[in-house]
């Protein structure tokens, strides 16, 4: 079986790869510009970055599948990075209050020729919070490497009333379709590269 590589530094994708059963993996993560074009809409942004990822790790591993994946949260269509600061951390998390927002992420597989990207967009409700509930969270340091300034699988668990789509998404890798491009890649043996038992 070949190796699994997460071009991604996320210990949150990691986590998610262990969960799915898959421990034949490693990590190797390439810097890219992750600048947006513009007039870029954020879902091609989010599926530009998950194929540039993948296919800068792809050169160094031709031999293995390459998984990358790129996570945006997006208001009224303007994209939420990380915040650089804490400020900004405070403006994004007061936006987001009270508001519905999208989540989208891009998922990008790479196996020798063979290249798949998907696009999983979640909608998620914020309850209203106050300003000193916004400054306590980010005193916790949890925002500031986070897109969108929270981490629902983290404390930021207790700033969202409601979601729509994939949870595993939100946490920065749609596991479902993920699993079923793993399922639908051919093996030499004429097996596929996950089990089919759960």
């Amino acid at each position: 079986m070949r190796k699994i590589i997460l071009a991604s530094q996320s210990p949150r994708r990691q986590a998610l790869l262990a969960q799915m059963g898959l421990t034949n993996y490693e990590v190797d993560f390439i810097s890219v510009d992750e600048s947006i074009r513009p007039g870029e809409k954020p879902e091609n942004y989010v599926l530009r970055m998950s194929r540039e990822k993948a296919k800068a790790v792809a050169k160094k591993h031709p031999d293995d599948i390459v998984v990358a994946a790129d996570t945006a949260v997006v208001l009224d269509g303007t994209v939420f990075g990380k915040p650089d600061s804490k400020d900004k951390a405070a403006e994004m998390l007061s936006a987001l209050s009270g508001r519905w927002h999208e989540v989208m992420t891009g998922l990008t597989v790479i196996s020798g020729s063979l290249e798949q990207s998907v696009l999983e967009t979640v909608r998620v409700l914020f309850r209203e919070l106050t300003p000193s509930e916004i400054a306590a969270y980010i005193a916790t340091g949890e925002p500031m490497d986070k897109a969108g300034a929270y981490g629902i699988q983290g404390r930021g668990a207790v700033l969202v009333r409601r979601i729509e789509g994939d949870y595993y998404s939100v946490m920065g890798l749609p596991v479902c379709a993920l699993w079923e491009i793993l399922q639908s890649l051919p093996r030499k043996d004429g097996g596929n590269h996950v089990s089919e038992t759960l």
